[in-house]
This record gives C-alpha cells, structure tokens and sequence, in this order.
C-alpha cells in the first residue's frame, strides 16, 4: 500500500511534515483575511459634484458624458450610474470581469475620465472627479458625538472631516473613509425672492457677484524687475483673498447704480454660518452622531485592518476637543475572530479526544503522539494550498476546516490502528 512507504520510511515522512508546516505559516502571513471570500466582480466608484443642479441636468450635462467614455473600457461588465438632486452628487459604479486586477482597472478608467475632463462644466472641473477602488461593503463604522451636549453636532461634523477622515484614509488596507450625513461649514445665503422682484436681480445675478468677488488673485510686487531705475527693495503686493465672515459677504455688491447708490448682498439675502447640506442626519442610539464608513481595500487583510483602524482613532482621541468621544458600533472583523476562536476551540477539542481514545485502546505513547501531530500539521499545511488556490480566510474557509478536522481525526486514527496491527 501507497502509506507503507512513509511508515518505512519515517525521517523522510517527518520532513515532509516540517516542510508542510513552513509552507503553511509563510502562507498564513500573506493570505488576506476577510468576512467573506471574494467572489464579487471587482468596482471602480467615480464621483462627481455639480452643486444645484438637477438630477436630470446632472445626467446630462455630467454623467452622460462620462459614461460615454468609460463604456468599453477593457474587462469591463456593466456599469451604473446615480444622479442625486438634491446633493448634487453622481456616482458611477464600473464592475469589471472576476479575477480583472482591480489597480489596473482604476488607472484605466482614470484615464478616460480625462479624457471626458475638458466637456465637463467649469464647476464639476473645480471640484474634481475623484477615480477611486474600494470594497463594496463596510469594514468598521467608527462614531464620533458628544454624549453631553458640550459640542454641537455641526461642529462634530466638521471637526472628524477635517482632522479625522484624512488620518483614517492613511490607515494601511483602508481603500476609503466616508462620513455620512457630513455636515460641513458653509456660508447660507437665504435669498428673498420678494425683494428680489422688487430691484429687478435674478439668482445668477447673485452668483455671479459672489464668485467675482468672493475670489483669491495675485496682485503682483512692487518694484519688480524689469525697472528704470535701480530698486532697494521690492514689495510683494497682499490683497483680500477669499470672504469667511457673514458681514463680508454681506458687502459684496450685486449692483451698482447709476446715481452713486450700492446694492449689496445684505440687502437681498440673511447670511449665517450653517452646514453646508441639511439632507442626512446621522444618529447612533437616538443621539446625534457622525458616522463613518471604513471600507477594506481589496485583499487587505481585514482583521490587521481594524486593529490598526482603532489603533489610529486611540491615537487621535488624545487630541480630541473637550467633550468629543468615539466608538465603533459596527465591526464586522468580530465575526471573524469568533469564527478564528471556534477553529481554535474544535482543534483543542479534538486533539484532547484523539489523546483519550488513542490512548485509551492503544495504551501507548508513541502510537497517541502520532494522530496528535498530523491534526495541527494537516491544518497548518491548507494554508499552503489555499495561497496558491487564492483562498483568503474567511468565515466560509473556517467553517471548512472546522469539518476537516473530524475528518483528519478519523483518519489519522483508522491509519495508525491499521499501522500497530500490521
């Protein structure tokens, strides 16, 4: 029989065995670990903003046109855009063949986003297309509040997009950060229509005013050269740059008339501080809160991934504002690491039954050591064959070996009876 030659031969069989171990743990740092295993397409998200303008504007005038030129991109299934009114949002999901190199993919449609660029509108360019790859579920949800009312939401808000997100972006495996319900700083104008009528000014007159004015120019030096005559020194020529108070922009002229008089902003509209979009709240156990969204970059691995998520977060909340606190209500690495622990819990079990029965019938040592070792070294050695199948571990994965190991079990203490009787 094909096992005789391993039982006559049992340095060269222990080899086999070390060999198989080492495989295994080199393999076991490298396999990425996740909820579940990979067998969605690969996506590219593109996003654009074009503020105030309609879903149907936003369609046509936006995302028509970069559709146009992402359609036939190489490897490429389907693709499928949304249009949002009221935030002004458009974001195109591009899904590609399984097993596309999802780097590849995103520096593909990169490039015929550039090449829709130049037929965007002017705003949409300013803003940027952003070109990202990113796993279509959540990693971790991470909540900042302020459980005692010592800071308002609005400030919350703006404080983890400016001083959080950026810091959780860097985080290696995270693919993106995403706040939801983002209530960022922005300057309100609540313009009076009645008023408007009244002194004959439309909306565009409006905005037009504010982006001539509400802008930042190089006004240049004085006593640059070229000169005529010799300059001991030159000034660097400092102007008003971009308006952050209400009371400057409500100087801003809309009009000026003939007879020497001013229509300003203040006079058409109530200018305050507020968020820049009131159209999503985020509240976590009835309290305001910010949410944001860890997505896991594709093959990271994800319990890795969160500890270094939370480790980030530990090491920001030291320069937290008073009063400002985080969580993580939402892991999904905690289904892992139970299913990790339940692996652990059978191997445990099933190498102290394997000691009992073997010994108990065999009454040897030599012969209970033997099942003992080929349970660990059966389990450690998978790894080796799932790197090269591109297995990631997961909880199907777990569950796997989970029922492999009764099986290993079984066999090794049939084999090692039919080898003492023989």
């Amino acid at each position: 029989m094909f096992f005789r030659f391993f039982i006559a031969r049992p340095i060269f069989a222990a080899v086999i065995s070390i060999l198989t171990v080492l495989a295994g743990l080199a393999a076991m740092s490298d396999l990425p670990i996740a909820q579940y295993p990979e067998i969605t397409p690969p996506v590219v998200n593109v996003s654009a903003t074009y503020p105030g303008a309609s879903a149907e504007v936003l369609q046509t005038t936006v995302a028509a046109l970069l559709e146009e030129q992402i359609n036939g991109v190489e490897n490429m299934l389907y693709m499928s855009s949304t249009s949002s009114g009221s935030s002004g949002q458009v974001a195109i999901t591009v899904t590609f063949e399984v097993g596309t190199d999802v780097d590849e993919a995103a520096i593909e449609v990169s490039n015929r986003v550039r090449l829709a660029e130049p037929r965007l509108p002017q705003e949409v360019r300013r803003l940027g297309v952003v070109v990202q790859k990113r796993s279509a579920s959540f990693l971790q949800i991470v909540a900042l509040q302020s459980p005692e009312g010592r800071q308002d939401p609005l400030y919350v808000a703006n404080y983890a997009s400016l001083n959080v997100v950026d810091g959780l972006k860097r985080v290696p495996g995270v693919g993106d950060a995403q706040i939801f319900g983002a209530e960022e700083y922005a300057m309100r104008l609540w313009l009076q229509p009645d008023r408007m009528a009244q002194l004959g000014v439309t909306t565009s007159d409006v905005a037009a005013a504010i982006q001539e004015q509400n802008s930042q120019f190089a006004a240049g030096r004085i006593g640059q050269e070229p000169t005529r005559e010799p300059q001991a020194l030159t000034y660097t020529v400092t102007t008003k740059g971009r308006l952050t108070e209400p009371e400057e922009f409500r100087e801003i002229i809309v009009r000026a008339n003939p007879d020497g008089s001013m229509l300003r902003l203040g006079d058409l509209a109530r200018i305050e501080l507020g968020a820049q979009s009131y159209d999503r709240i985020g509240k976590l156990n009835g309290q305001p809160a910010t949410l944001i969204g860890i997505f896991l970059q594709p093959g990271a691995n994800a319990l890795a991934t969160a500890e270094a998520v939370r480790a980030a977060m530990e090491e920001m909340a030291r320069s937290f504002p008073s009063g400002i606190v985080h969580s993580v209500p939402y892991d999904t690495t905690v289904f892992i690491e139970a299913s990790i622990r339940e692996v652990l819990q059978t191997l445990i079990e099933a190498i102290l039954l394997v000691t009992a029965v073997v010994f108990l019938f065999l009454q040897t040592w030599r012969a209970t050591l033997i099942p003992i070792l080929a349970v660990p070294v059966s389990l450690v050695g998978t790894f080796a064959g799932m790197y090269l199948l591109g297995f990631s571990i997961n909880t199907l994965t777990l569950f796997g070996m989970v029922l492999a190991i009764g099986i290993v079990v079984d066999d090794a203490i049939v084999v090692l009876e039919n080898a003492e009787r023989t």
